[in-house]
């Protein structure tokens, strides 16, 4: 029986250690809060779930929530004039297969139960360079899937894919309940708002029961950056419902009985997206490998998060299964975490891009959306996997060549 330890208990940690111990293998799990106090603590992020990515939770018979949450049908795009407090366009498409939001506080405490009862050995333990010695002299191979902590910046940053050197938004959550749903069909129903930043808002799952989850991104030193000064939970909600009111009136409309779900359902901070290499060599020697948000971290803006932390967490899964019992060197780690890469490359640049400025071709193809409906279907179903943004998101005779098809679809 191989032993696996896995730093870090969040999706892509729980995930792949629920998966190894249905194949026999031992695994341990440390992390530094116990389940209780993930479920009665804050809440952590909007997570936000397409089909494929949920996939991977059905494949492993963990989609425990799945006919309890909300199901997210679709995604609308309105791009906002700020001054006049108008839209710009406004357009919709319904998701081919439905989106869901499970806050991570109902269900890592559940999964954390889980590993447990299908024989997994979970530690309640800081983790610092020396207890990843102490891991990595008693496991075969040590996974940190922890993206918080000094322990990850131990991990070299690859500036070749780390374009930003600070953060690029003020990030804020308020989970509330009361909110007027979206018809026909309920959706990610997003905001964007040049020169002040994002705002989009969809259904979830949360410890109280359904809700909605409000996601504020501000460019940073712009109007939008203003939770320094909130301090209570009351405040926060106070903050987030201003915001609406002088930007996005028609949000703000879809609120007036909203309160918030709970005192820990909110929270504000901001943090730099960052690709990191995947290897950490030890003192002694010896590696551990990252995973999931401790090598791949991306701001929340394309709601891609939890995504590729189940889809990291697959592919570690297979190659860690298919590499039977051989050693798990460095080269092997290097080939799984590229592996990973030929996926999340294209999940890093398509983020990124909608931190900058628009380029041209991005705002012609949403533009083109409002009035195609083929278009606008095409891209809210690259949500579930942004590889269908490339080459013509970034590329303007590509983009041309792309929205040429669908006008001669429409012809034909």
């Amino acid at each position: 029986m191989r032993k696996i330890a896995i730093v870090g208990a969040g999706q892509a940690g729980l995930q792949l250690g629920l998966g190894l111990l249905d194949k026999g293998y031992e695994v341990s799990l440390y992390t530094n809060r116990t389940a209780e106090q993930v479920k009665n603590g804050k809440v952590m992020s909007s997570q936000c779930m397409f089909h494929t990515a949920l996939q991977t939770e059905r494949d492993l018979g963990l989609n425990q929530w799945e006919e309890q949450c909300p199901s997210v049908e679709g995604i609308s795009i309105t791009l906002v004039q700020p001054d006049k407090k108008e839209k710009v366009f406004s357009w919709s498409a319904r998701l081919q297969r439905y989106a869901q939001s499970v806050d991570q506080r109902v269900k890592m405490p559940v999964w954390m139960e889980e590993f447990e009862r299908r024989g997994g050995r979970l530690v309640i333990q800081d983790i610092g360079l020396p207890e990843l010695e102490q891991l990595a002299d008693q496991y075969e191979l040590v996974l940190l899937a922890a993206g918080k902590g000094e322990i990850v910046n131990q991990f070299k940053r690859n500036d070749q894919h780390s374009p930003f050197q600070q953060p690029q938004r003020a990030l804020a959550l308020t989970y509330v309940k009361g909110m007027k749903p979206m018809s026909p069909y309920s959706r990610v129903a997003f905001n964007l708002i040049p020169g002040v930043g994002e705002y989009f808002c969809f259904p979830a799952l949360t410890t109280s029961g359904p809700c909605e989850i409000m996601v504020f991104e501000g460019i940073p030193n712009g109007p939008m950056d203003c939770w320094q000064d909130v301090k209570t939970p009351d405040q926060h909600l106070a903050k987030s419902l201003e915001i609406l009111e002088k930007y996005l009136p028609w949000e703000a409309e879809r609120c007036r009985q909203v309160e918030l779900t709970d005192d820990g359902g909110c929270i504000a901070g901001r943090f730099t997206p960052t690709v990191r290499h995947p290897v950490l060599t030890l003192a002694s020697g010896k590696k551990v490998f990252g995973m999931a948000d401790a090598l791949v971290v991306n701001d929340p803006i394309t709601g891609q998060g939890s995504n590729n932390a189940a889809k990291c967490s697959k592919v570690y899964y297979e190659a860690i299964l298919s590499h039977g019992d051989q050693i798990f060197d460095e080269t092997w780690m290097t080939q799984t975490f590229e592996h990973y890469w030929d996926y999340a490359q294209d999940v890093v640049n398509w983020t990124n891009s909608m931190l900058r400025p628009p380029e041209p071709q991005m705002v012609e193809a949403l533009v083109a959306a409002s009035q195609n409906q083929s278009i606008a279907s095409h891209i809210v179903n690259n949500f579930d996997d942004p590889r269908g943004f490339s080459p013509w998101w970034f590329d303007s005779t590509a983009s041309e060549q792309f929205l040429m098809q669908f006008k001669l679809n429409c012809v034909a």
